[in-house]
């Protein structure tokens, strides 16, 4: 059992974003998102919480932050405690490797998980995204590391849309032939419902790759 799980391609907090946001905020069941900006630690993480303070207002939500930026942070029980009670989590864009490094293994991370096992949503956006896959993109590149596992044999390029298609080609290529590759255009979720059906809302399009040939959502775990 699990909550509902969006991966967006980036571009969070806009306003093509606002039709999927309002339904998962509906769907928690309240009116307040825990942001992390964990992702944009060296990119003004407050302007982050900023920009999403705003478009959640907007749909008649409010924000927290968790301003888990560092390791350290990860293991304070203070901010562990208040994911773990948390009904909608989001994690923003900015340093895949980086919000990886702080949340794998962490505290914070068993806490967001159990979360979402006890049916809260949990969204990522662009790193975000990427990082709770498994195999996980390497934005330097375009192959593969390890990503936090809350989706398996599954993953993501972000910013499809305006990524670099040499890229993008050798990442798909670059896969084992039974793991999908899925390009998600900015401002654009792919929704996992906690039934397990796939799902896209946004402005762009979802496009999935496997075994190097184009493929459709039913290919998804």
């Amino acid at each position: 059992m699990s909550g509902w799980l969006a991966l967006v391609g980036g571009g969070e907090w806009q306003a093509g974003c606002a039709g999927f946001d309002g339904h998962l905020l509906a769907a928690s069941g309240g009116d307040e998102v825990l942001v992390l900006p964990t992702a944009a630690a060296y990119e003004r993480p407050d302007r982050a919480v900023e920009t999403a303070t705003r478009h959640f207002a907007g749909l008649g939500g409010r924000v927290r932050p968790v301003m888990a930026l560092a390791r350290t942070h990860a293991e304070d029980p203070e901010l562990v405690a208040q994911v773990r009670g948390a009904r909608f989590v989001y994690l923003s864009g900015g340093s895949a490797l980086h919000l990886r490094s702080v949340l794998k293994d962490s505290s914070l991370w068993h806490a967001l998980v159990a979360a979402w096992h006890d049916g809260a949503v949990v969204a990522g956006s662009s790193a975000g995204a990427m990082v709770l896959c498994d195999p996980m993109v390497d934005p330097r590149g375009g192959a593969f590391t390890l990503g936090l596992d809350l989706v398996a044999q599954v993953a993501i390029i972000p910013h499809h849309d305006t990524w670099s298609p040499e890229k993008a080609r050798r990442t798909v290529h670059l896969a084992a032939p039974t793991v999908p590759v899925i390009g998600i255009d900015e401002q654009t979720a792919l929704l996992r419902s906690p039934d397990g059906t796939w799902s896209v809302e946004g402005r762009g399009a979802v496009t999935v790759f496997l075994a190097g040939a184009e493929g459709t959502l039913a290919d998804l775990p």
